[in-house]
Formats: structure tokens, sequence, C-alpha cells
């Protein structure tokens, strides 16, 4: 059983007892790997079993826990996440993108683009523009396709294979350069591959002579859709670049998700650190 949280509240006199005890209990079961039953419960926040049974019917009552019908055991429900769903849909992710991004153009020189998945689309929602006379013309606020974007691709590779068809189905596979992917075959083949590495690569599949290398940002909440990019003209974007550049936008990117929130599993993990 996971260890009970001592809410601090910041020199206030002002305490709520009923409040920090309903805190104290979803705390615990976000903590605990399993659903916990009522004398878990009990045991781990000291209280009194009538005290808890209250206090949990007043949760479900809420959908702020679910009670299971089987095993009459809680966990954690679903209001959570509609909570979780509007505050990351408040958060000023430009604000928390941009030192990634600052980061990311100094370290190459060339312009960085921070974006999400916005009804099948990429939105671009903020960029650091290189100095060089020969760079990647992207204003944000502008839209682009998720198929033959790096962005896009990257954010795709994180999406169920329905979700996918469907963003196919309205968008289509419109083919801009002969690199460009126009079968949802290969489209789903290139997507297997984005996942197994870690990054996607626009490999002048958008417009000829450009070349985008582009790794997903994740929350907490698995409705959000994010990813990070370097983008510049193929002749000093190599083939033979992608690799080193691949590395250090994996690792922004996945620093980033950790500041929003996202526990990256041990796959990812030996990602960045490789």
């Amino acid at each position: 059983m996971a260890r009970v949280p001592r809410y601090k509240t910041g020199g206030s006199p002002y305490r709520v007892q009923v409040l920090d005890r309903a805190l104290a209990a979803l705390e615990l079961l976000a903590t605990n790997s399993n659903e916990c039953g009522l004398v878990e419960l009990c045991t781990a926040l000291k209280l009194h079993k009538s005290t808890v049974h209250r206090l949990m019917r007043v949760l479900e009552q809420h959908r702020l826990v679910e009670r299971s019908e089987e095993t009459g055991r809680y966990r954690l429900g679903l209001k959570l996440f509609e909570f979780g769903s509007k505050a990351i849909a408040t958060v000023d992710l430009r604000r928390h993108a941009r030192p990634y991004l600052d980061r990311l153009q100094q370290e190459f020189g060339e312009t960085v683009f921070f974006c999400i998945l916005d009804d099948g689309q990429v939105l671009y929602m903020e960029k650091v523009e290189s100095q060089q006379s020969v760079r990647t013309a992207c204003t944000v606020g502008s839209r682009a396709p998720a198929y033959c974007t790096a962005v896009g691709k990257a954010m795709l590779a994180d999406l169920p294979e329905q979700e996918v068809n469907s963003i196919i189905h309205r968008w289509g596979l419109k083919p801009f350069t002969s690199n460009t992917i126009t079968t949802p075959a290969a489209l789903k083949a290139e997507l297997r591959k984005t996942r197994s590495r870690g990054y996607a690569v626009d490999d002048e599949e958008k417009e000829q002579g450009l070349r985008c290398v582009s790794a997903g940002v994740h929350s907490h909440s698995p409705k959000f859709h994010a990813a990070l990019s370097v983008s510049g003209p193929a002749f000093r974007v190599t083939k033979e670049r992608v690799p080193q550049i691949a590395q250090m936008v994996m690792q922004a990117a996945g620093d980033l998700s950790a500041e929003l929130g996202y526990q990256a599993g041990p796959l990812e993990l030996a990602r960045t650190a490789s």
C-alpha cells in the first residue's frame, strides 16, 4: 500500500478536513497500481470505516472514484480524466515548449517547430526560425497534412489504426513531391518504423529539398498529441546527420513530455539514453 501524502497548505491557517481526506484518498488510489478495498483505505488513511465509507460514497457520486460491482474495490473515476483533459488544454503549451525549441535551434542552427494534432491535421503552435538565408518557410498558426510531414507522422504513430484510417479517409493522401507517401499501406509501414525507432522523418515528402526530423511529445492525457521538429534544406539536414539530429530531438521531446506530466516507459528511456 502506498504512503498517504501529507498536503502542505503554504503556511495558511485555513484547512478543510474533509477536503484533506478526500485528496489523500484520491492520491492513494492514483499511486496504487491496483484497486483499493475499504479496509485498505481505512488502514492507510487511519480513519474509521464509517468515515471512509461516507467519503468514498460522496466521491463516487461525483464520479471522482468508481466502485467495482464485482469486487467492491475502488479506483479513480473518469471525472478526473475530464478535469485533466480540460486542464492540459489550458496549459500555456508554447511557453513550456519554447526552452526546448531554443535548445534545438542553438544546437543545429535550423528552424524548429512545436506542433499539435488538431482535427487530423498538423497545427504549428510555435517556432524558432533559422538565421540562415535558406530556411524553412512556415508560419505559426498554419496547418499542414499529417501524412507527409515529420511532425504529423510522429503524432500519427501514437494513434490507434482506426483513427489513422479515419484521418486518411477524411484528408486523403495527395502527392506533393515524388517522395510523398500516397497509399495507406505505405503510410502504416512508415508509422511502424517511426514507432520502432522513436522518431519520424520527412524526406522531401511535403516540399522538394526540405528534410525534417521529429519526435512526439506526450502528457498524462492519452488524447494529447504534439511533436517537436528540426527542419531545414536537405543539403544541410543530410541523411547522414538525421540520426544525430533525431537523438537530440527525442531527448528534447522526452524532457518536455516529463515536464507535462508524462512518465516514459523503459523503451523510450533507452532510446533517448543511447
